[in-house]
């Protein structure tokens, strides 16, 4: 089952808007709460103070809490990797490990007697995953999350994200990874320009950095970066369908109500024998193939159009397209309406047989 997830700083975040953020957030339906210790301050019972209430908080709510930290953060707070007793009093429900130990000492974190989950580092590029896999982990108790990357432009290519991502996907992982909120300006470290994964995704709608991830097939768990999050963004994510990719349209003021239930109604999906052109969904035209399309609005095409093919396209007529390059229509397109240009590039993710819905 997919999720969505928030973090939360409660070295910079005030207790009571933190635990009313986390409230709200589980209203939602959001089950995954990041936070980070790298940035904490003090000694064992200031962070214990600190962190401890939030976190059973937000363990009561039934969100799942884990907690950045790193081999650093062990020798600053006396801390063994064979014992993780630290992170159970404080209520996390696993650690995220910025940095790896040796493989081994991974591995035999996953059988912690407190049953807390051992979370990688997906960023790093490396052959860590392997290394680990190699001592025999318990596969159950390791998941992956990516970074986020709080300074402009030094988020991940989709091609590095897309490779590290099927490293751990191949092992059959749970995997996580970050998008932003154009409202949060708290995080970790005093920088405030996002904090995402992929940096194309830097000055995009929260939705629509959500619907690519879900949409790449690799990622289980989306975290939103940063703090707080508004509630017009929560609610936006909650309606997102995680397992089908949802595009929003834009309706031409031509469009009819059957070519509207078409859209919105009819279950899409891309032939197998797939066009550079245009994305078809054939079905439409088999389940209305006696009814009438008259020609409309059949100007010439432009990348992002929703078409239903006319009367003058014979037994076609019903047929659903996106148009994924600019093209005439001479005449037998009818220009339904339009996808947002913010989410033509999602279009690169529907391949040969992808679903795909309309909103």
């Amino acid at each position: 089952m997919k999720r969505l997830g928030l973090s939360i700083y409660p070295d910079q975040m005030p207790l009571e808007e933190t635990v009313k953020y986390l409230q709200l957030a589980s209203g939602y339906g959001f089950k995954r709460v990041f936070s980070c210790l790298l940035s904490a301050e003090g000694g064992r019972q200031e962070i214990l103070n600190q962190y401890q209430p939030v976190l059973k908080e937000a363990a009561s709510l039934g969100m799942e809490v884990i907690v950045d930290v790193a081999p650093s953060l062990f020798h600053k707070l006396n801390l063994s990797y064979d014992d993780l007793s630290f992170f159970h009093e404080l209520g996390a429900a696993g650690i995220r490990l910025d940095e790896g130990f040796d493989g081994s000492k991974e591995a035999a974190m996953t059988y912690n007697r407190h049953e807390l989950k051992i979370e990688l580092n997906m960023s790093s590029g490396t052959r860590q995953i392997e290394n680990i896999m190699s001592f025999k982990p318990d596969a159950e108790m390791l998941i992956g999350c990516h970074n986020f990357y709080p300074q402009a432009y030094t988020g991940l290519s989709r091609k590095h994200f897309l490779k590290t991502s099927q490293q751990f996907k191949a092992h059959g992982l749970r995997t996580a990874a970050f998008i932003s909120s154009a409202n949060g300006e708290i995080g970790p470290w005093p920088v405030s320009e996002g904090l995402c994964t992929l940096e194309e995704h830097r000055e995009l709608g929260i939705d629509v950095q959500a619907k690519d991830l879900f949409a790449t097939g690799l990622i289980d768990d989306i975290i939103i970066g940063n703090a707080f999050a508004s509630e017009e963004e929560l609610r936006a994510l909650s309606m997102i369908d995680m397992d089908v990719l949802s595009l929003k349209v834009d309706w031409s003021e031509s469009a009819t109500d059957l070519e509207r239930k078409i859209v919105l109604e009819e279950q899409h999906f891309n032939r197998g024998d797939v066009s550079e052109y245009v994305i078809r969904s054939t079905q439409s035209r088999v389940k209305y193939r006696e009814h009438s399309f008259p020609p409309h609005s059949t100007e010439h095409i432009k990348k992002g159009d929703v078409l239903i093919i006319n009367d003058l396209y014979g037994h076609y007529r019903g047929e659903l397209q996106i148009a994924l390059r600019d093209m005439p229509s001479y005449g037998k397109k009818n220009v339904v309406g339009r996808i947002p240009e913010q989410e033509h590039f999602l279009l690169d993710q529907i391949h040969s047989w992808s679903k795909f819905r309309f909103v």
